[in-house]
């Protein structure tokens, strides 16, 4: 164990594939977003929806997840999950949230802040008739995040609920839909040698973007 902790006290990496100017990016943060997120779909970078989502609770206690990004369109950032999660408690007590893209391969992370309210039925029910039968039957097997006494009682209700419910008959569960992020601020994050990264934020006040750099 010593060992292991000797090597991740000594792991360093000098960032060196790009730049990030205040000159450079696109004056509307949601345009800068999507540049990045295209730059890295065209690059082939691994699980480029995955996001981690921080959320917390009323009594400030954080908590975070990686989630899928499904959706987004100016400045709202959607996903999705079960309404009786630790997520959905959190959120339902805290409507404030973040997200976190990074993209190790570009060297680039994406931080957003903003207030989560839950998406209409209709786009949820829309993202759920979309999804592959086997996923619809998880949604209505997890109880997700209550305790569950073995992997072989989750599997059984499975496999009950799919006697149940056929390809064509499955609905979305009431308990299952999504959230929408509307974001208030963003931090573009560009990797640079000796520490020294480039952080250039956008924040909105009084219904106006800044864009500000910070210090690495």
């Amino acid at each position: 164990m010593d060992k292991l902790h000797e090597q991740i006290t000594k792991l360093r990496e000098d960032f060196t594939k790009g730049t990030l100017s205040e000159k450079d990016v696109k004056q509307n943060p949601f345009e800068q977003f999507e540049n990045w997120l295209a730059q890295a779909v065209e690059s082939q970078v691994p699980e480029v929806q995955a996001m981690t989502l921080a959320t917390a609770s009323k009594e400030g206690i954080p908590s975070s997840r990686i989630v899928y990004l499904r959706e987004f369109d100016n400045n709202q950032f959607w996903f999705y999950g079960n309404y009786q999660s630790r997520k959905a408690k959190q959120l339902a007590e805290n409507p404030n949230a973040s997200l976190s893209f990074f993209w190790p391969a570009l060297e680039r992370q994406i931080r957003i802040q903003g207030t989560v309210t839950k998406c209409t039925d209709a786009y949820s029910d829309n993202y759920f008739n979309n999804r592959p039968y086997e996923s619809k039957i998880g949604s209505w097997a997890s109880a997700q995040s209550s305790e569950v006494s073995s992997r072989e009682e989750l599997m059984q209700k499975v496999e009950e609920l799919k006697k149940h419910f056929s390809a064509d008959t499955i609905k979305r569960p009431e308990f299952w839909g999504g959230w929408i992020l509307k974001a208030n601020y963003y931090e573009f994050w560009q990797g640079r040698k000796s520490r020294l990264h480039d952080r250039i934020v956008y924040e909105l006040e009084e219904g106006s973007w800044k864009i500000k750099r910070l210090n690495p």
